[in-house]
């Protein structure tokens, strides 16, 4: 009785040397060559993004319009001496920031104030009347009862001579003086600052009764 053969524990490959290479070879050929170095396709890219941003500069310093802090400083000058083209504000509009941050609160941007609580600027004879009455009361306050428009009123303005420089009030009076249809002259710094050192002894706020003692111009 024959023993039947025992199978090799490693199979034998059915497909011989010749055929896998010629396998090999053709997955070589589909597979994309790699390119030597570096794409130039981002280089490119990169080159015209810093050209546009060079060029893109250049053309807003000479077009873009230029910051120039004497034109929105209130103790600047009115115009840049040897500038050419300076932008020059009129007192009233340098004004205008200071009557924003301070004045607005109370007698509101559109210069009618609160009906029965604070006066109105818009149409008042105290705003556009003799320059250093309004000028006292801005720099020592009110108080008591005062008629403004022909309404009465009767509150307490807080003094800003401590808070506002010479040059600011002058500002922010000529504003109110030339806006909502008020049409009055400026107000110069001097005079604000003689109205100072004319009232240095004063320790209280005015009253309408010693105001109109003044006078209208």
């Amino acid at each position: 009785m024959s023993t039947p053969d025992k199978k090799s524990p490693i199979e034998v490959s059915k497909a011989s040397d010749d055929s896998i290479l010629q396998v090999h070879a053709r997955l070589q050929k589909q597979k994309p060559e790699k390119a030597d170095g570096y794409s130039a396709t981002p280089l490119v890219l990169l080159g015209i993004m810093c050209s546009g941003i060079f060029l893109g500069s250049i053309y807003m310093v000479h077009n873009a319009i230029r910051f120039d802090p004497l034109v929105v400083s209130e103790h600047a000058k009115r115009e840049k001496p040897g500038a050419a083209g300076a932008v020059a504000l009129s007192r009233a509009q340098l004004g205008k920031k200071v009557f924003t941050s301070t004045c607005a609160a109370c007698h509101q941007v559109n210069g009618l104030g609160v009906p029965g609580t604070f006066p109105p600027l818009a149409g008042s004879e105290w705003a556009t009347g003799n320059e250093e009455r309004i000028i006292r009361i801005v720099l020592n306050g009110l108080t008591g009862p005062v008629k403004v428009a022909g309404h009465e009123y009767n509150n307490v303005m807080a003094p800003l001579g401590a808070v506002l420089k010479d040059e600011q009030i002058a500002n922010v009076l000529s504003y109110v003086r030339a806006e909502w249809g008020n049409a009055a002259p400026e107000v110069q710094p001097e005079t604000v600052a003689k109205v100072r050192a004319d009232t240095a002894g004063r320790t209280t706020a005015w009253t309408a009764a010693e105001l109109e003692k003044i006078g209208n111009p």
